[in-house]
């Protein structure tokens, strides 16, 4: 299973994060993933808000 990798508010508004579909830290990761997203969903976090991005972005998220 993937790790959330994270970016920082920069990143945040150049990758245009707010597109994705989103949840809140205090949601279940693998909750998300088993009933929404899949078990190999690739998950980004910024500030307080976890998002479900493409291949694309994930790889330039530390």
């Amino acid at each position: 299973m993937a790790r959330v990798k994270y970016m920082n508010k920069e990143q945040k508004k150049q990758y245009n994060l707010s597109q994705y579909p989103n949840f809140s830290v205090t949601g279940s990761i693998y909750g998300m993933k088993k009933l929404y997203y899949g078990m190999d969903a690739l998950l980004v976090r910024s500030g307080s808000w976890i998002y479900h991005v493409p291949e694309s972005v994930y790889n330039v998220a530390h």
